[in-house]
C-alpha cells in the first residue's frame, strides 16, 4: 500500500472512531487526499495527546498562554514526521510537497477554534519558532525527543493501517501524551 493510501485510510478510520453515538460516516477513500489527511491526523493526534497528558488548554489560554504555542510546535513536529514519507512519494510523482505554511494555519485553526485571529497568529508564530528551535537543536535530549516522536508517528500509521502490526492505534495514542508532557515540561522550565 502506498503511503498516501495509508494516510487516507487512517484518516477515515480515525474519523469513524470519533463518532461517539455509534453512527458512522459514509466513507469513500476517493473523497480524501493525503495532504488533507495529514492535516486531520496531526490535529487528531495532538488533541489525543493533550487529553492523555491531562492538559487544560482552556485554562492555559488565560494562565499560561505560551503553552498553546508548545501544542502548536508539537503538532507541527507530528505533521513533519507524517509528511516526510509523503513528500518523497509526491516528489517521485512530480507533485509538490505538503506546504508547511498552509499546514500551520489549518492545524492551528483546528486545534484552537474560537480563538481570535490575533491570538491565533501569536500561537502560530511562537509555535513555529519553537518548532524550528526543536528541529535545529543539536543537544542530545532534543535529538532523542525528535527520534522518539518520529518513531511513534510511524508506529501510529502502521498500527492503524496494518493488520499485522503488533500494536493497535489505541495502544499507541497514549504515548503521544507522554511525549507532549516531556515537551511541556521542557518549556515550563525555560
Amino acid at each position: 500500500m502506498d503511503y498516501s493510501k495509508r494516510l487516507t485510510l487512517l484518516h477515515a478510520l480515525c474519523l469513524a472512531d470519533s463518532y461517539d453515538d455509534g453512527a458512522k460516516p459514509n466513507i469513500s477513500l476517493d473523497d480524501y487526499n493525503a495532504v488533507d489527511s495529514a492535516h486531520y491526523l496531526t490535529s487528531f493526534v495532538t488533541f489525543r495527546a493533550i487529553q492523555a497528558a491531562m492538559r487544560q488548554p482552556v485554562d492555559e489560554r488565560h494562565n499560561n498562554f505560551d503553552m498553546l504555542s508548545v501544542y502548536q510546535a508539537y503538532a507541527m513536529l507530528i505533521f513533519a514526521f507524517l509528511t516526510l514519507p509523503l513528500s518523497h512519494e509526491l516528489a517521485a510523482e512530480g507533485e509538490a510537497a505538503p506546504d508547511l505554511t498552509t499546514a500551520q494555519v489549518v492545524i492551528a485553526k483546528t486545534l484552537f477554534a474560537g480563538i481570535s485571529d490575533a491570538e491565533l497568529m501569536e500561537i502560530i508564530e511562537s509555535g513555529f519558532h519553537k518548532f524550528k528551535l526543536i528541529g535545529d537543536a543539536e543537544a542530545e535530549h532534543w535529538a532523542e525527543f525528535r527520534e522518539n516522536l518520529d518513531k511513534l508517528t510511524v508506529s501510529f500509521v502502521v498500527a492503524g493501517t496494518d493488520d499485522d502490526s503488533p500494536h493497535s492505534k489505541e495502544e499507541v495514542l497514549p504515548l503521544f501524551g507522554q511525549l507532549l508532557s516531556q515537551l511541556c515540561e521542557a518549556f515550563e522550565r525555560d
